[in-house]
């Protein structure tokens, strides 16, 4: 079968898939569902030139915002696509996934972070009062039940925080972000597609 003819095979059996797997999982913490989207690997295409020209554009802000860092925390981490990426910026990168399945991924696809099944409030790694250097949830937040409560918690964890979000999407979860003070923004395009990349300091 010709490369192209396979790739576009591929792309529909993805979509498919995916609306299946994340059926009623919007802003409801069905984690369930969300595992059950990494029966395939790379069910978010994340593998795709979009993607990972956010992953670039996402670093290049960092590294303009925060300079090298000594550890960074990712919720929401899925298979370590962009955690690989973030491992270029900071000593020690922690991720975390709801997903034991993309969590084992993870792990063979960087090989020095730190994984965890977990969610933010349960993540096994900070002590009270304890916080590394950035605090990252990229393209996640939509997912969530509580976003007031989960910006609150990252707040708590990182010394600075950042977020990612689809363009379109910024109409449930901006309005949360806009109460943070402080709260810096820019834009990231690939394409059609816009995202919002917001962030914080906390000290």
């Amino acid at each position: 079968m010709p490369s192209k003819a396979k790739s576009l095979l591929q792309k529909i059996k993805r979509r498919t898939w995916m609306k299946f797997a994340l059926r009623g999982v919007g802003g409801n913490d069905n984690f369930e569902r969300l595992d059950l989207a990494y029966s395939i690997e790379d069910p978010w295409n994340m593998d795709s030139p979009g993607e990972r020209a956010r992953f670039e554009a996402t670093n290049r802000i960092i590294e303009r915002e925060f300079g090298p860092l000594d550890s960074l925390l990712e919720l929401g981490c899925g298979e370590g696509h962009q955690t690989l990426h973030f491992a270029s910026l900071a000593r020690q990168t922690y991720g975390l996934d709801v997903s034991e399945k993309a969590i084992e991924r993870a792990r063979e696809r960087v090989p020095a972070g730190k994984f965890a099944a977990a969610d933010i409030f349960s993540q096994p790694w900070l002590d009270a009062g304890a916080r590394v250097d950035l605090v990252t949830a990229c393209e996640v937040l939509y997912y969530l039940s509580d976003v007031e409560a989960t910006l609150k918690r990252m707040s708590e964890l990182g010394r600075n925080c950042l977020v990612t979000i689809f363009a379109p999407a910024a109409r449930r979860v901006g309005p949360h972000l806009e109460r943070i003070p402080g709260l810096k923004k820019d834009w990231v395009w690939y394409g059609g597609t816009v995202w919002l990349v917001c962030w914080w300091r906390n000290e």
